[in-house]
């Protein structure tokens, strides 16, 4: 492997208002390299606590790989908690897994096991882990793992414990570069996803699994950092017919000094007892257009953190010539510009990339139908067919003209030893061929 890059926090800069890091009780502990032990986990009652903050309202509903999306939410409740209910999931066919020696030849059939370099006996001396880590998300997502169907297998096996093994292994080459008795900041993870690929849920899972392995994890979307409603009100009014700008998503739609605030202050999260409330967004307010939640409703994280999970649809996208970017959808000469300063927001930030890579972009606008069709025949507010149109349309030039740099040169600023770039189909689940 090629020498990580250690990150430097900022310069030390007032926070935020809203950003307070309680030190109450807080010594000069500092963190361990060594993983905690599996012996030891909390209730799934309390680990649902914990995790709530985990889920956010474009969450892919309409899954295939389950019947009815345990992490559906309530769209008109856009603050703080980013888990909806569970659902109990209906078994549709016997498990094809009859015994350990079937599920191993099952896990090392999957995609990312060459791409991880995991060979067959490395796979064989963890499958204890490979067992407790499905056994766990099986109860997360209420599911019988005697009767998983093989979606759902795949599911765990095949996508999101793969991807947990491996952001364990960032983790220990990230706590490496550090000596014995120095403080160890949080690895920041950055996960760059269409909108409901599914980036959502695999947070969720990764999350939980950091918790009950002991290791304290936070996590971020760039959705968080959106303008206030009066931000966005001035950012429309000063580009007037931009329709790409008229909404928040796209590249100056976000509060990029709130973000460099939190994210510094994240990563001083080292010791044991300091305290931080992670900031959220209320999409319901203003009839959609949204605004930061009130700081009351914002969830708190404790030090010492271990991981940083930050995901986004654009993160890692790079500022393009302005020919490209014109050719593609002449709004996006604005867009651009703005997205110059994202790197120092946002992506300096990341030392660890997980890309999703979609194969057409006009899935992102079939599985936000799905989603609002599944919350509509739910009895929740949902948008409308058109309406999904027009919101997935602003968004589709970034994708058309982002995506191929992204996937043919990764994010920006980021090392391939430290880059997993996952292809997932129209099923959201991965697919060789990268």
């Amino acid at each position: 492997m090629a020498a990580f890059t250690t990150h430097t926090p900022c310069q030390a800069t007032p926070l935020h208002p809203n950003i307070k890091i309680s030190t109450q009780n807080a010594n000069t502990k500092t963190v361990h390299k060594s993983t905690s032990s599996l012996h030891h986990y909390p209730s799934i009652s309390s680990l649902f606590s914990q995790t709530k903050s985990t889920l956010f309202s474009n969450s892919g509903s309409g899954s295939s790989w389950l019947q009815h999306n345990p992490l559906h939410r309530d769209a008109s409740s856009g603050v703080g908690s980013r888990q909806g209910p569970i659902y109990s999931v209906s078994r549709t066919k016997p498990a094809e897994v009859a015994s350990v020696e079937d599920l191993f030849e099952f896990i090392c059939s999957g995609p990312l096991v060459d791409k991880m370099g995991l060979t067959q006996e490395k796979v064989a001396e963890s499958i204890d882990k490979w067992l407790f880590y499905g056994s766990k998300l099986c109860r997360l997502f209420q599911l019988d793992e005697l009767y998983l169907t093989t979606p759902q297998k795949a599911r765990f096996y095949h996508y999101y414990i793969p991807v947990f093994v491996w952001c364990e292994d960032q983790i220990s080459q990230h706590a490496s570069k550090f000596k014995d008795g120095e403080e160890i900041p949080p690895l920041v993870i950055g996960f760059s996803a269409p909108q409901g690929c599914g980036k959502t849920t695999l947070v969720f899972a990764l999350d939980y699994l950091f918790r009950i392995t002991g290791r304290n994890s936070a996590t971020l979307s760039i959705d968080d950092f959106y303008l206030t409603a009066e931000g966005q009100a001035e950012l429309r009014e000063q580009n007037p017919g931009n329709t790409l700008l008229e909404l928040r998503g796209n590249a100056g739609s976000h509060d990029l000094p709130f973000s460099v605030e939190t994210l510094t202050a994240l990563t001083k999260l080292t010791k044991e007892g300091m305290k931080m409330k992670l900031p959220r967004y209320d999409k319901s307010a203003y009839g959609g257009r949204g605004d930061r939640a009130d700081s009351s409703t914002w969830p708190e994280v404790e030090g010492p953190l271990t991981v940083v999970l930050y995901e986004g649809w654009m993160l890692g996208f790079k500022p393009l010539a302005n020919e490209v970017v014109k050719a593609v959808d002449p709004q996006l000469e604005r867009v651009n510009k703005n997205l110059e300063a994202y790197y120092d927001a946002w992506d300096k930030f990341i030392k660890a990339w997980i890309v999703i890579k979609i194969q057409d972009p006009s899935c992102v606008y079939q599985w936000r139908l799905q989603a609002e069709t599944a919350m509509r025949q739910a009895g929740k507010p949902g948008m409308s067919d058109e309406e999904v149109k027009d919101f997935v349309s602003r968004y589709l030039p970034a994708y058309k003209a982002y995506l191929p740099t992204l996937y043919s040169e990764g994010p920006n600023g980021s090392h391939p030893n430290h880059l997993l770039l996952i292809e997932i189909d129209e099923a959201r689940n991965p697919i060789l061929g990268i």
